[in-house]
Formats: structure tokens, C-alpha cells, sequence
């Protein structure tokens, strides 16, 4: 009979790349990982790694008892989650990686809301969330923040995709919709003005090639979002700033230093002087959590969840006057 600890280890191997990686995630010895791998195959009947270089990697067989084990992993989740919630929740933490914007926007409510619960006398203040449930955050980009997921080094991934660059999630990972935003391109008004552009007239992007452009750097994917953007609109763009830091390319087109195209949650909570438009050709950015499957029930990251369509929803609520 196959060992599920042993079936763990494998899976973690695959995440992870290497034996040594794969010991440091489980707290083991590297000659512990070893053992086990070789005693999976003895209970396998059929070698499941295999040395490539100076490495391990997977044989076929391993990589159907991986996708297997990843069915396994998430029944025990659930059962898990099914038993805490007949508890009464754990009460634990929950690790959250998030993208910097959301981190921004999204995640301070929730550190705020369960700080309030933690001090309420009362068992529970309307949140729906357990006093001593405490949160730990990394901000990542989404790419990152779905491998620390596979990892299992993170409980809960905030991501997004756009509808120019769609973001592929395994089938059986859980994902819940926040909330969708539009792209909008930041003009200085002068500029604006001498497009013949008013505030929230949609802005046809084919018409503004020429124009100096400002973006994040090419390790993001909104970079790939305005290079994509930008070549349907049949250009490539001439990037004379680059920034991860949003704030800092809305402060340059505030400084006419060029435009820029920005999701809408990215944008500072103080935008003037600047001109704000949607595109002619809509480009959106769907903003959305993935967790492991069977884990979206226990109640820890079940009050997370909640607090989170919560501060979502009432964000949408907020920005509903700027331009969509």
C-alpha cells in the first residue's frame, strides 16, 4: 500500500525542484527525503525520479502518483476543513500572497477587522471571524504568489488576469471573483486637452502612438498587459520610464512625462492633475483569490474569504464615480 506521508513528499519534489528544497519545505534531511523517494518505489513497484544532471526529476509513473496525490491532498483538506468547522474553526493563521495593489487596498481592512474582533469582549463583533485569527502577508506577483500556492507555503493567493492576458489556474484549485476593473490611461489634462480628449471620454489608443510612454517593469504582467494592449492597437510603445511602483508612474504623467495605463484599484488614492479615460477597445483586469482544493471550507479562510468579497464589494462602491 502506498504511503500518503511518502506521496507528500513526492508531490512536494515536483513543487519544489529539488531534494534539498523539498527537505527544507517538510523540515526533513535531504538524506530523510532520499529514503522515503526510495521506499516509494519499492511500495510503487516502478522507479518514480530519476538523476537528471545533478538533479531528480520525475519518471511518468511519478508524475501520475503526483497527480493523484494532489486528489488525495485535497480530500484530506477537506475533511480537515469539514472537522474544524464542527469545531468551531482553528482559530490559526492565514497566509495571504497578494499583488501590491491589492495588498494596498484590499488586505489593510482585513488586518483592521480582525484587530477589532481580537479586542471585542464579545466572542464575535458581526465579522464572522474568530478573535485570535491573526494573518501573515507577502506581496508577489501573481505568477509568484500561485507557486507559493503549489508550494503550499502560502494558504490563500489574491491575483488577477486580464482580458488580454489570461491567467491559467489548475482545474481543481478553488477560485472566487472580487471584483472586475477597468484600465484606464492617465493623461496630463494639458495633454489630454491637446488630444482633443475631455475627463472619461474613452481614448482611442491607435491614435496615441506616438506618445512617450510610462510602465512597470517587464517582470510584471502588467507590463505584458500594456505591451498587448498597445500592439492591438497596432504599436509597439515608447517606454521612457519603467516603475512596479504605480504611484510612481501617475506621479510622472501628473509631470506630463508621458501616459500610462492603469487598473483602476492601482491607481493613489489622490490622482489630480490628472485625466482619466477608458479605452474605445476595453481592456479589464478581473481581480480574484485561488486557494487549495479542499481548504475553501475550513472557517479560518473561510472568514478571510468573506471579509475579503466584503472589502471588495465596497471598494467597487467607492471608485463607482471614476471612469469604467
Amino acid at each position: 500500500m502506498l504511503d500518503v506521508r511518502r506521496l507528500r513528499i513526492l508531490q512536494h519534489l515536483a513543487a519544489y525542484g529539488t531534494v534539498a528544497a523539498t527537505a527544507d519545505a517538510l523540515h526533513l534531511t535531504a538524506p530523510a527525503v532520499s529514503q522515503h523517494l526510495a521506499a516509494l518505489q519499492k511500495e510503487a513497484g516502478t522507479p518514480v525520479v530519476e538523476k537528471h544532471g545533478r538533479t531528480l526529476r520525475l519518471t511518468a509513473a511519478g508524475e501520475l502518483l503526483v497527480a493523484h496525490t494532489e486528489v488525495i491532498l485535497a480530500e484530506l483538506a477537506a475533511a480537515e476543513s469539514g472537522l474544524a468547522a464542527m469545531k468551531g474553526g482553528r482559530r490559526g493563521t492565514v497566509r495571504i500572497s497578494a499583488f501590491a495593489s491589492a495588498a494596498r487596498t484590499l488586505v489593510p481592512p482585513l488586518f483592521e477587522r480582525l484587530n477589532g474582533a481580537a479586542t471585542d469582549p464579545a466572542p464575535d463583533n458581526g465579522t464572522g471571524a474568530a478573535r485570535d485569527l491573526s494573518l501573515r502577508l507577502s506581496v508577489q506577483e501573481p505568477d509568484e504568489a500561485l507557486d507559493e500556492l503549489h508550494k503550499r507555503s502560502t494558504d490563500l493567493a489574491l491575483v488577477h488576469s486580464y482580458t488580454v492576458l489570461p491567467r491559467s489556474v489548475p482545474a481543481a484549485w478553488e477560485q472566487t471573483v472580487l471584483m472586475e476593473e477597468p484600465v484606464l490611461l492617465a493623461l496630463h489634462p494639458d495633454r489630454a486637452g491637446r488630444e482633443g480628449l475631455t475627463a472619461g471620454q474613452p481614448a482611442d489608443l491607435s491614435r496615441l502612438a506616438y506618445l512617450p510612454w510610462l510602465t512597470p517593469g517587464p517582470e510584471t504582467s502588467c507590463y505584458e498587459m500594456i505591451q498587448r494592449a498597445c500592439g492591438a492597437a497596432g504599436f509597439v510603445p515608447d517606454i521612457r520610464a519603467s516603475s512596479s511602483d504605480f504611484s510612481v508612474l501617475t506621479a510622472l504623467a501628473a509631470a506630463d512625462a508621458g501616459a500610462v495605463l492603469v487598473p483602476r484599484m492601482a491607481l493613489p488614492d489622490h490622482t489630480a492633475p490628472l485625466s482619466l479615460h477608458p479605452l474605445v477597445r476595453p481592456v479589464s483586469r478581473t481581480v480574484f483569490t485561488v486557494s487549495r482544493a479542499g481548504t475553501g471550507k475550513h472557517p479560518d479562510l473561510r472568514a478571510v474569504l468573506d471579509l475579503l468579497h466584503e472589502t471588495a464589494t465596497a471598494l467597487d462602491d467607492r471608485t463607482a464615480d471614476r471612469p469604467r
